[in-house]
């Protein structure tokens, strides 16, 4: 059993509430979404694991159970190209829960265009692999989102 936490502080929306159809649809898996506090942060990793996807709007933890957890920062961010995001660590690194992989503004993010909404979402997963989902409230960095089992 895997519990995957928040990555950042806000509000929970679920996946249904995020303005793109590949997520809201969840196309590219079950989960979650947060909606930030509008200030500069860092995005934490929701899980004990390695890094095997990391661009400075998404990355993606896999625990010791194979379980990859996308983190995705705002939608459509890919199209900064990077601008106003800052790595804090590296593909192939392991990291803890709860240690910064990303500092990042939501508020520049929608300055720019872009919705700061954040998807995280259970890579290769079935719904109904997934509990204790939170899909509204205020949440902190490091709260529990989802089990996975």
């Amino acid at each position: 059993m895997t519990t995957v936490t928040s990555p950042l502080e806000g509000r929970a929306i679920g996946l249904a509430a995020v303005p793109d159809p590949v997520f809201s649809g969840a196309m590219v898996g079950p989960g979650t979404a947060i909606d930030p506090v509008r200030e500069p942060s860092e995005a934490v990793s929701p899980v004990d694991g390695v890094i095997v996807s990391l661009h400075p709007h998404a990355f993606v933890v896999v625990d010791e159970n194979g379980h990859g957890v996308l983190t995705h920062l705002g939608i459509d961010t890919v199209q900064l190209n990077g601008e106003g995001f800052e790595l804090l660590v590296n593909k192939g690194d392991t990291v803890r829960r709860g240690q910064g992989i990303v500092r990042w503004n939501p508020a520049a993010v929608e300055a720019a265009g872009k919705s700061a909404i954040c998807p995280i979402v259970a890579l290769e997963a079935t719904a109904e692999a997934l509990s204790d989902l939170r899909d509204d409230g205020d949440v902190k960095a490091g709260d529990s989102l989802f089990l996975w089992k």
